[in-house]
């Protein structure tokens, strides 16, 4: 059995097309409007077809899952049409190339560990914030800086830091980013880039579970299939112990690893920022106070147990 056609009958693939279409207005493609109103979110499936040369018959049963075998051309073509960016173009080659597979590969197993090398360099990156992540953005491995830069996040036991996790369901998460929405769009486009390739991988599985339960911001955005992430650029944080500051920041694939990454933030010498990192660093190296038991403080809950304690969400998440 295929397990990449779901019980709806669906794909990823097709998901992801719908999805897509539904985000491409006629005026986008090219198209002229027209008199009538549009019951249809974006383009028709018919219009689609048609911009990308092929039938729509050929194109209702990519959607539907019913046939799994696109030629590299006709993704192309739809990747035009769809105006996706060079990285959501090859998600789609990857999409068509995972459905076409009668047997899936199984999910890798994912690993939190951190090679002893990759801590010696978060260790010497100091007073600049570093962190390792692993794939679905799990916290493995942190510089002082790296972890009080997430205001709060220590709070939680370290199995249970996780930066989606944080952004979406930590209370000071959207005081902290300038730019809150910016933010989790990043951190949904990167699972949900995973969960194109790889929807079984059973850390994913369960993050999604747990985020869909509980936030309604997170099911708006994991509905859009949106796979662009960022790998560098600035952020402006207003953090409750330094104060504003605004950071450059550079994503890297960590090689030989299963899809983790090392995050930096850095600010030039002789500025505020850099001052304020200089800070940041001094108090994450400060003992951290007694914390509650598990007993005393639930932890964030997980797709696992989410059933017997959705009623009661714990305070933290």
């Amino acid at each position: 059995m295929n397990r990449e056609h779901t019980v709806d009958g669906g794909t990823e693939l097709g998901r992801f097309l719908r999805a897509r279409r539904a985000q491409v207005t006629p005026a986008e493609a090219g198209l002229a409007a027209g008199s009538g109103v549009r019951r249809t979110p974006g383009l028709r499936r018919e219009e689609l077809a048609t911009l990308a040369g092929i039938s729509v018959d050929y194109y209702t049963r990519l959607e539907r899952g019913k046939e799994t075998r696109p030629s590299p051309s006709v993704v192309d073509s739809l990747a035009r049409v769809l105006r996706l960016e060079e990285g959501e173009h090859e998600h789609l080659r990857s999409l068509a190339a995972r459905a076409a597979r009668s047997i899936p590969e199984p999910p890798a197993a994912p690993s939190r560990t951190v090679r002893p090398g990759v801590k010696l360099l978060l260790e010497g990156m100091r007073p600049y914030p570093a962190h390792v992540v692993s794939r679905t953005n799990d916290l493995l491995a942190h510089n002082p800086s790296g972890l009080r830069l997430l205001a709060g996040i220590e709070d939680w036991p370290a199995k249970d830091r996780n930066v989606a996790r944080y952004v979406f369901l930590h209370p000071a998460a959207r005081d902290l980013f300038d730019d809150w929405h910016n933010q989790v769009r990043g951190c949904v486009a990167r699972l949900r880039a995973l969960a194109g390739t790889d929807p079984d991988a059973p850390d994913l599985t369960r993050l999604a579970g747990e985020l869909l339960l509980k936030s309604p911001d997170f099911a708006r955005l994991w509905e859009r299939y949106d796979v662009k992430g960022h790998s560098h650029g600035r952020k402006t944080f207003h953090h409750p112990e330094v104060g504003d500051l605004t950071l450059g920041y550079q994503s890297m694939e960590l090689d030989g690893t299963p899809g983790h990454r090392l995050i930096t933030y850095y600010a030039e010498r002789d500025t505020p920022e850099y001052d304020a990192l200089v800070l940041l660093d001094m108090l994450g190296s400060q003992p951290s106070p007694a914390r509650p038991t598990q007993t005393e403080r639930p932890s964030p809950t997980t797709r696992d147990d989410a059933t017997d304690r959705s009623a009661s969400t714990p305070p933290l998440p």
